[in-house]
């Protein structure tokens, strides 16, 4: 049975979410046609356009993006503190970048004088705005709808371009937000179509570390060419300075490390391999190594939530349910953390 959107976000827990888009039927994302021959590439370029425009707009950050064929990955934060910072002509100036808004609006926003009924009106709209500019539906709306009507068009087509709804799943805590943002930055080398993280093409990993080397001259995973073309998008940071609170409680070399022992142990010829040592980060973490790359493999056991026991029962307990799934896969994964 189809959950409904709100029985998906839980800002009370966490702000931290999972979301996937899938295309219908044989409609090409992204990739080659086989049957025609004709290549959809360039499409991937205007995810990364349409994202780099609604960070500047929405109060929600890109922490990890991957775009495959027929789909994408992003792991978005709600920010909050943000959201409530704007004062009402921030808000209006925000959502007016997008959207013309009504009559009202309009007249405001040209300076003309409104009476009392319009002013309660326009403070209404100016809550449902605020609403909205925090809320994962509307952002993943306004990225799909363009992109929907960009490839209609191409296409010489009509209808739906994407499934009814993107799938979302909340990440409770650093240790699930870290899990799935490794999985999303390693789909095309689990899929085979790229042989390293730095390779990786339009992923959020490739464009940290291509930002890392123009900032730094190297990375964690060694020289790195970066192309002219390159534009940096905007994502949240990591936490490089220990100090930076909005930031994610990451280093880019930690991170970059971790992503990279992954991709080794993850590469096709040679599965199932395991490294001597696991990176710091999973054992800062208490993230059990062996069976974390198996997650990296299938991630399944994990659906509406992820995160360690103790923050899937608290989670189920304010959503009023006995118990969710993935309880036993976070035993086994967060185990340490979960005792």
């Amino acid at each position: 049975m189809t959950i409904a959107r709100n029985q998906q976000v839980f800002l009370d827990s966490t702000p931290y979410y999972h979301c996937i888009s899938r295309c219908v039927r044989r409609a090409f994302l992204c990739g080659e046609d086989v049957v025609t021959g004709q290549n959809f590439d360039h499409r991937k370029q205007w995810i990364i356009d349409r994202m780099l425009m609604l960070s500047g707009i929405f109060a929600i950050d890109v922490c990890a993006y991957a775009l495959m064929s027929n789909h994408y990955h992003l792991v978005l934060r709600v920010d909050v503190e943000q959201i409530n910072r704007w004062s009402d002509e921030e808000i209006l100036e925000q959502w007016c970048k997008l959207f013309s808004g009504n009559t009202i609006v309009q007249k405001h926003r040209a300076g003309d004088a409104l009476d009392s009924y319009q002013q309660q009106k326009l403070q209404i709209m100016i809550t449902e705005y605020r609403r909205r500019l925090c809320d994962i539906s509307w952002y993943m709306r306004s990225l799909n709808e363009s992109i929907a009507r960009q490839a209609n068009l191409e296409d010489n087509c009509t209808g739906r371009f994407w499934e009814g709804r993107f799938k979302s799943q909340a990440l409770l805590d650093m240790q699930a937000v870290l899990t799935c943002m490794a999985y999303v930055d390693l789909n095309p080398i689990r899929a085979g179509i790229a042989v390293s993280p730095e390779r990786s093409d339009f992923t959020s990993i490739q464009a940290r570390i291509r930002l890392w080397a123009l900032q730094e001259g190297e990375t964690a995973l060694g020289r790195v060419e970066v192309p002219n073309s390159f534009r940096p998008a905007m994502l949240l940071p990591f936490d490089d300075n220990n100090n930076d609170n909005m930031a994610l409680p990451f280093t880019s070399h930690g991170y970059f490390e971790l992503v990279d022992w992954i991709g080794r142990c993850a590469r096709p010829d040679k599965r199932g391999a395991i490294a001597e040592s696991a990176p710091d980060i999973l054992l800062r973490l208490g993230i059990e190594p062996e069976f974390f790359l198996k997650q990296m493999r299938s991630r399944h056991g994990f659906h509406a939530m992820m995160g360690t026991v103790s923050h899937l029962r608290e989670a189920a307990q304010r959503c009023g349910k006995r118990c969710v799934r993935g309880i036993g896969v976070a035993k086994r994964l967060f185990g340490k953390e979960s005792a």
